[in-house]
């Protein structure tokens, strides 16, 4: 939701208007550009709460001669978006502050690293008339959609780990050796086999050569004899617990169940992605770089809304979190590092791009091996494929064309 600087917004014409955004309550602020101040107020973080808030400033504004409202607040997260469009649809201009910012400038001005919340809305005040800022860039319409989808999505992948570490505590219990066998409980054949046959004793009342059938059939042949004979063997030495088994695997099979509805909603979440991603126009030039696929192409839009909005690679990755600084002292000159303050599932799902761009016939594994093969880090190296993958991908809705992978051989030939 952030992008653009560095234009002087705060000035003799405008008031200050800023907000420290909480779960209940928020405190709001005004600040005049002659120092003169409207004192730290609260007010509740509802619809109510808001025309409350917008109405006191409105008439400070109006007391003091000014022209216009600048609002500022903190990068917050789901608490402080109602509020942002609460006054966007207003047509009130919102700015936003790094939160990394807000807490140095508050240990500066208090000696103190206490959260202290009349104190948040002026600080925040003070970082914007320094112009450090950065311009509410707001999804809407089928980007705002997408962001709430790809939310939902993430939460979703989340809940459904959960229940996987609770089927793997589960099962440890009454087989403890079923993961050493089968590596992984998330494929189709541990699923099955747990669902059907979860303990040693159901496993050895199948026998060795049925097992043998189900694993084959349900691996579609990925699998086979071996893996059938090394599970039978780990049942008949297994150190599971004897007490309580029926009410353990009552439990297990709940959680099984859980896992096949939440993948359903996860499916139906992302079916919704891909048709809201067909309204996007210029999401066929981000899916011509192979590697990343309609789902993440979503994600990306949603995070970003419309990349059309700005103006350069370095809002991007601004956003993202993506930028780069180095702490340097005197003759020391300190490694750089990204940021990390931006969007976090923006930056994951780069990430992700960048192991898949990065592999064997990825469509940047020589710049990685050039990373590598300079010292760098993996993960550092990964970082700087991500940065570059959104720098392609900006320049690409920037121009409408869609990613070629020999450019620079086929410029060459022309």
């Amino acid at each position: 939701m952030k992008v653009r600087k560095k234009e002087q917004k705060f000035n003799s014409e405008t008031l200050l208007a800023t907000v420290d955004v909480g779960k209940i309550k928020n405190y709001g602020y005004a600040r005049c550009h002659d120092g003169s101040e409207l004192t730290v107020f609260d007010f509740f973080n509802t619809g109510k709460g808001f025309g409350y808030f917008l109405n006191k400033v409105e008439k400070f504004r109006i007391k003091k001669g000014l022209r216009k409202i600048l609002f500022g607040l903190e990068s917050t997260g789901t608490y402080g978006d109602a509020l942002i469009y609460y006054l966007h649809k207003r047509g009130m201009e919102i700015v936003q502050v790094n939160p990394m910012h807000t807490k140095r400038v508050k240990e500066i001005q208090g000696n103190s690293q206490n959260k202290t919340d009349k104190k948040d809305p002026k600080v925040i005040a003070d970082i914007i008339s320094l112009n450090n800022y950065l311009t509410v860039i707001i999804p809407e319409g089928t980007s705002a959609e997408l962001r709430r989808l790809s939310h939902f999505r993430e939460h979703k992948i989340e809940d459904i780990n959960r229940i996987y570490n609770r089927i793997e505590s589960q099962i440890f219990l009454i087989f403890p050796e079923f993961l050493h066998v089968m590596k992984t409980l998330k494929t189709k054949t541990s699923f099955y086999l747990l669902k059907h046959y979860p303990t040693p004793q159901a496993i050895q009342s199948l026998g060795l050569d049925e097992l043998t059938e189900v694993i084959e059939r349900v691996s579609r042949k990925r699998l086979g004899r071996e893996r059938a004979e090394e599970l039978y063997n780990a049942t008949l030495l297994s150190g599971g617990i004897d007490d309580a088994v029926e009410i353990i695997v009552e439990g297990l099979r709940m959680s099984l169940d859980e896992i096949e509805l939440y993948e359903g909603h996860l499916s139906q979440i992302e079916q919704k992605m891909e048709n809201r991603l067909q309204q996007v126009p210029y999401s066929e030039f981000i899916m011509s770089i192979r590697g990343i696929g309609s789902i993440s192409t979503a994600v990306i839009i949603g995070e970003v809304g419309d990349l059309r909005k700005y103006k350069s690679k370095q809002e991007l990755l601004k956003l993202a979190g993506l930028n780069l600084f180095e702490i340097s002292s005197g003759k020391h000159k300190g490694e750089k590092h990204i940021t990390k303050r931006g969007r976090s599932l923006l930056r994951k799902i780069l990430f992700y791009a960048a192991l898949n761009a990065s592999k064997k016939n990825g469509i940047l594994h020589e710049t990685y091996q050039g990373h590598l093969d300079k010292g760098m880090e993996k993960i550092k190296a990964l970082t700087a494929i991500s940065r570059k993958l959104l720098g392609i991908i900006f320049a690409l809705v920037r121009d409408s064309m869609k990613y070629i992978e020999d450019y620079k051989e086929l410029a060459k030939a022309a």
